[in-house]
């Protein structure tokens, strides 16, 4: 992966600031976790919805079906790495939108 991305988070419907460095090691934890499903071979943008457990992935605007286990994997993933960052509380919902620059 040699392209570069950027990347927006949102807690709790809150916009959470993102340092360079924090802004690329989650999108590209996040691409590469999706890129491996079915119709996300080329990601030029990317939503991950995520509520209560129950993960919604949008790829180049399509919506991928996932089974229990990619949305457990994803939605533990995601959650790990978010509620690591400083000022994430308990996390209800959150929105990640990741661009391919």
């Amino acid at each position: 992966m040699k392209r570069s991305f950027e990347a927006k988070l949102w807690v709790n419907n809150v916009s959470v600031e993102l340092n360079p460095f924090t802004e690329e090691f989650l999108a590209r934890t996040v691409a590469g976790a999706v890129s491996s499903l079915k119709g996300a071979e080329d990601i030029q943008s990317l939503e991950l919805h995520l509520e209560r457990g129950e993960v919604r992935v949008i790829v180049n605007g399509n919506e991928l079906p996932l089974t229990p286990f990619p949305n457990d994997v994803i939605a533990n993933t995601v959650i790990g790495l978010v509620s690591s960052l400083r000022g994430v509380g308990d996390i209800d919902s959150l929105n990640i939108s990741v661009k391919a620059q």
